[in-house]
C-alpha cells in the first residue's frame, strides 16, 4: 500500500469516527446556553423607554443677567438607578455637563446631597423615584440658604454653628505627639452600631 493510500484512509477514518463524549457536550450544550441567554437580552434591549420629566433649579453667578430658572429634562427611567441622585448624575453625564450639586458617600450619612425635591428637604441618594411618568419631580437647593450655583447651596454658616455646638464625641486621653490616632476594635463595633441605628431611624421615616 502506498504512502497516499495510507494518508487517505487515515483522513476518511478520522473524518467518520464519532466526536468524544468532551467534545460532543462541548458542541451541544454551549449553542443550548446561548439560545437562552439570547431572548433575555433582547428583551432587556426591546423594552420600551420610560420617560420622566425632571425640572431643576439652574442659576449661575458668571451669568448674573440671566434670572434664575427651572431647566426641563426628560430621563428614561429604564436606564437610570432608582434614586433621585441617579437621575441627576445621569442628567449630568449624558445630558448637560454644566448642571451642578454635590454628592458623595451615596449611603445617607454625609448630607452632601441634600436638596428640596418636590418640596421635601431630603436627600436625594435616599430619595426613591415615583416610576410614573406623569409625575414630574421638581428640585431645588435647600431653602433659607445662599446659592453657590445651581443645586449648590452654601452651607458657611451651618458649618460655623457646627462648629460652635461641638456635636461630637471627645476623647479623654491623646496620642503622644507624631503618632497615629489608633481606634480600637470596639470603637469600630460602636461606629458601626450606630451608622445602622441611623440608617433604621432613617428608613422608619420614610
Amino acid at each position: 500500500m502506498s504512502f497516499r493510500t495510507v494518508a487517505r484512509t487515515a483522513v476518511g477514518s478520522a473524518r467518520a469516527s464519532p466526536l468524544s463524549p468532551l467534545t460532543a457536550s462541548l458542541h451541544t450544550t454551549a449553542p443550548a446556553k446561548f439560545a437562552t441567554e439570547a431572548p433575555a437580552a433582547a428583551a432587556t434591549a426591546t423594552k420600551p423607554p420610560l420617560m420622566k420629566t425632571f425640572q431643576v433649579y439652574r442659576w449661575n453667578p458668571d451669568e448674573p443677567q440671566v434670572k434664575p430658572r427651572l431647566q426641563q429634562y426628560k430621563v428614561d427611567l429604564n436606564q437610570c438607578g432608582p434614586m433621585v441622585l441617579d437621575a441627576i448624575i445621569k442628567i449630568k453625564n449624558e445630558v448637560d455637563p454644566t448642571l451642578t450639586f454635590r454628592r458623595s458617600c451615596r449611603e445617607g450619612i454625609c448630607g452632601s446631597c441634600a436638596m428640596n425635591i418636590n418640596g421635601v428637604n431630603t436627600l436625594a441618594c435616599l430619595s426613591r423615584m415615583d416610576r410614573d411618568p406623569s409625575k414630574q419631580v421638581k428640585i431645588y437647593p435647600l431653602p433659607h440658604t445662599y446659592v453657590v450655583k445651581d443645586l449648590v447651596p452654601d452651607l458657611t454658616q451651618f458649618y460655623k454653628q457646627y462648629k460652635s455646638i461641638e456635636p461630637y464625641l471627645k476623647q479623654k486621653t491623646f496620642p503622644e505627639p507624631g503618632k497615629e490616632n489608633l481606634q480600637s476594635i470596639e470603637d469600630r463595633k460602636k461606629l458601626g452600631l450606630a451608622i445602622a441605628k441611623i440608617k433604621l431611624e432613617m428608613a422608619k421615616e420614610g
